[in-house]
């Protein structure tokens, strides 16, 4: 079986993976920086806040409940 020259891909040898860090850091960068700006809106802060502040406060007597039976 021969193959044609045409369909294999031909790659540069990088050294390094200096390149594809660099596009992972920019695009952890747009992350932080995108939810930075959506949660700097009063109305998506609030609706945010809301279920966590609802969730923790609902997590801790379970957590309390816990620590009392494994001290049993």
């Amino acid at each position: 079986m021969k193959l044609s020259t045409r369909n294999v891909a031909h790659h540069e040898p990088r050294p390094t993976n200096e390149r594809d860090t660099l596009v992972m850091l920019g695009g952890v960068a747009l992350v932080v920086i995108g939810a930075g700006i959506i949660l700097s809106n009063p109305g998506v802060r609030r609706y945010v806040e809301n279920p966590l502040k609802n969730m923790l406060g609902n997590l801790i007597p379970d957590v309390e409940r816990y620590f009392k039976l494994r001290a049993m």
